[in-house]
């Protein structure tokens, strides 16, 4: 602790102290420290393996555009860590969602959606400079933007199937590879990466974004599809009110077809949905494969949280809808049946917000 205060304070030319741990993951450490005139910020520390110093590269390049976010203040890449503005308490979208008032969690989704539409836009023309930036703290490892890494999880997933004693039909592989490339490189936009609930800050100035350690450039329907699934890949996923998935999509939508007016055409728009619901589905289930054998919360200390088992279940039941892709639809039934099917676990309730829980 006393190390990453003076790294941080020698970034910033001035002393820290007072550091409140706010949590961070298994590969940072996140303070909030009190500066010597009585201010504050955020110090992140991150690891050294690989992917630790992938998310260094992309949060520093991500900050760096000034598209959304903290204010960038300092980075030590022998750390390595940055130091960013301390953007407050604000409540998050994850805690007006597990509250008890519908209005602020409608309003909370909508500003969601319509910020991170906003931010797409903002961000079309400026890839070559996160490109740019994601070099100049290169780590040696390669950034998100150019690892393929959901076609790397798509030719993976038929093997964690086999680890699980679930046969795939032959035809999977060559689909999967097919969603993944479609399309891979078109309607591109920005992304902080992680744009679950709990990075979302509700605060009087409006949403802000934090958390930018997968920062990249995907396609527009990669974060349309947080809105359908609700969240493709956090842990606060519950039911939304029906009708209101697809009004919040819409929010995203209007916003991003001012730079892209194609998406305005459903024969575009659909597909593509579909397209990442299938590849967030395979992302999520190859991650969670290792965890499911253990029911478990799926949130280390917030409640209340779905269990692993009852996000998985979801999601496959989602994704098992997908007719158009036969092979992936009939793999995600063989899940429910052959795995999900001896889980005595309830069904995914409602948001709490909404009055639908439990």
């Amino acid at each position: 602790m006393d190390a990453i205060l003076r790294a941080a304070g020698e970034v910033l030319g001035t002393e820290l102290s007072e550091p409140v741990d706010l949590g961070g993951s298994p590969r940072t450490v996140v303070l909030r420290c009190r500066t010597a005139s009585g201010g504050s910020v955020v110090v992140k520390k991150y690891g050294t393996e690989p992917d630790d110093l992938r998310a260094f590269t992309a949060e520093a390049a991500g900050l760096s555009l000034r598209l959304a976010g903290p204010e960038l203040l300092g980075v030590d890449d022998s750390i390595p860590l940055l130091v960013m503005e301390d953007l407050g308490s604000a409540p998050t979208l994850a805690d007006v969602l597990l509250g008890n008032d519908p209005q602020a969690a409608l309003d909370g989704l909508s500003a969601w959606a319509r910020g991170l539409g906003r931010l797409a836009v903002a961000s079309v023309h400026r890839r070559a400079d996160l490109a740019a930036l994601s070099a100049g703290y290169g780590m040696g490892v390669p950034s998100w933007d150019e690892e393929p890494w959901l076609l790397r999880h798509a030719a993976e997933f038929p093997a964690a199937l086999a680890g699980i004693g679930v046969e795939a039909p032959p035809e999977l592989a060559g689909e999967l590879e097919r969603i993944a490339a479609t399309g891979a490189n078109e309607y591109l936009a920005f992304t902080p990466g992680d744009t679950c609930p709990d990075n979302n800050l509700l605060t009087p100035d409006g949403l802000r974004l934090i958390d930018f350690e997968s920062a990249c450039y995907l396609p527009v329907f990669m974060t349309a599809a947080y809105c359908r699934m609700p969240f493709a890949t956090c842990w606060c996923v519950f039911t939304l009110p029906a009708g209101l998935a697809e009004k919040i999509e819409e929010t995203y939508r209007t916003e991003v077809v001012e730079a892209y007016p194609q998406l305005v055409e459903d024969e575009i728009w659909q597909p593509g949905i579909r397209r990442a619901v299938a590849l967030w589905t395979v992302y999520l289930t190859t991650n969670l494969i290792p965890r499911m054998a253990k029911d478990e919360p799926a949130h280390r200390t917030r409640r209340p949280v779905p269990t692993l088992r009852q996000l998985l279940r979801h999601r496959w039941e989602t994704a098992s809808t997908l007719e158009e892709f036969p092979a992936f639809a009939e793999t995600m039934r063989l899940l429910l049946r052959d795995v999900a099917g001896d889980w005595d676990v309830p069904p995914l309730p409602g948001y709490p917000a909404f009055g639908d829980f439990g």
